[in-house]
C-alpha cells in the first residue's frame, strides 16, 4: 500500500488506498520499450454485494446516531466538537445483515493481473500512474491508483547518463600506436565501427551520434561515447621483452612529448626554478 486513500464522499464512501509496485527492468528493455504482465495483490469490490457490504437482498440503513452524516457533535464546555460517529465508524450507514463473502467491508482480497506498457526511453526512477487500479473503495467509494516505480539494472557494458550511453573500451597498445578500425557494441545488439587514429592516447573519447537511448515522447536519441583505455601486455616472452627494449631505446625522448614535458616540469621543480 502506497497511501493516498481515505477521502470520504458525501454518500459515505471512502476512496481506496493507492498501491505501489516496484518494477526492475534491464537497459535493453528500456531502449525498446516493453509490455509487462504484473500480478498485484489487492482489494477489489465484492461481486456478491457489489460493494455495499450488505447481504444479498438487503441494503445498508442510515445510521440513527449521526443521521447519515458520519459525524456527531459533542459539547465540551463552551465548545462544540465534531467527532467520527462511533456507531457507524464514520460511514453514515449501518449494515444489519452483512455479506457473508466480504463480512460487510464491501471488498475482498484478490490477486489482479495487469498488462502495463513501459515506454521506450524510460529512465531509472520513473513513476507510472494507473488511475483506478489501486485498492477498491469502502462502501462504494472510488478505487485508489496504482503507481509503478521503474528501476534499471546495471549493465555489464554500458553506463547511462540521461539519453547518453558510455562504454569503456580497452585496446592494445599496438592499435593505439599504429591506428586501427575496431567494432563497438551498441545498445540495440548490433555493432558500429570506429577508426582509432595513429597515436591514440589513453582516455581519448569517441562519439557515435544518435547511438544512445531514445527520449520519452519521441525525443531524439542520445549519443554513445566510447572511452578508450590502452592495455599494456603482461606475461611477455623473452623475445617480446627484447623487442620492446629495442623499441624503447629507439623512441626515448622522441615520440613521448607528454612524458618529456612532464619530466621537464618535474626537473625544474626539483631544482627550485
Amino acid at each position: 500500500v502506497f497511501g493516498g486513500g481515505g477521502a470520504r464522499r458525501r454518500d459515505g464512501g471512502l476512496r481506496g488506498s493507492d498501491l505501489r509496485y516496484n518494477l526492475t527492468i534491464n537497459l535493453e528493455d528500456a531502449y525498446t520499450g516493453k509490455t509487462v504482465r504484473l500480478r498485484i495483490p489487492t482489494s477489489i469490490t465484492c461481486e456478491t454485494c457489489t460493494g455495499s457490504g450488505a447481504k444479498k437482498g438487503t441494503s445498508p440503513k442510515t445510521c440513527d446516531a449521526c443521521q447519515g452524516s458520519g459525524q456527531v457533535r459533542v459539547q465540551q464546555g463552551f465548545f462544540s466538537i465534531s467527532r467520527t460517529c462511533g456507531v457507524c465508524g464514520g460511514t453514515g450507514k449501518i449494515i444489519p445483515e452483512k455479506c457473508p463473502d466480504c463480512r460487510g467491508s464491501g471488498r475482498v482480497q484478490k490477486e489482479k493481473t495487469l498488462s502495463v506498457s513501459i515506454p521506450r526511453g524510460v529512465e531509472d526512477g520513473t513513476r507510472i500512474r494507473l488511475a483506478g487500479e489501486g485498492e477498491a473503495g469502502h462502501n462504494g467509494g472510488p478505487a485508489g491508483d496504482l503507481y509503478i516505480f521503474v528501476s534499471l539494472k546495471g549493465h555489464p557494458i554500458f553506463r547511462r547518463e540521461g539519453r547518453d550511453l558510455f562504454v569503456d573500451m580497452p585496446i592494445d597498445f599496438v592499435d593505439a600506436a599504429l591506428g586501427a578500425t575496431v567494432d563497438v557494441p551498441i545498445i540495440d545488439g548490433g555493432r558500429a565501427k570506429i577508426s582509432i587514429p595513429e597515436g591514440t592516447q589513453p582516455g581519448q573519447q569517441f562519439r557515435l551520434k544518435s547511438k544512445g537511448m531514445p527520449g520519452l515522447n519521441g525525443v531524439v536519441n542520445g549519443d554513445l561515447f566510447v572511452n578508450v583505455s590502452v592495455e599494456v601486455p603482461t606475461n611477455l616472452t623473452k623475445g617480446q621483452r627484447e623487442l620492446l627494449e629495442q623499441f624503447g631505446d629507439q623512441t626515448k625522448g622522441k615520440q613521448t612529448p607528454q612524458k618529456e614535458s612532464f619530466m621537464d616540469r618535474v626537473s625544474k621543480f626539483w631544482s627550485g626554478d
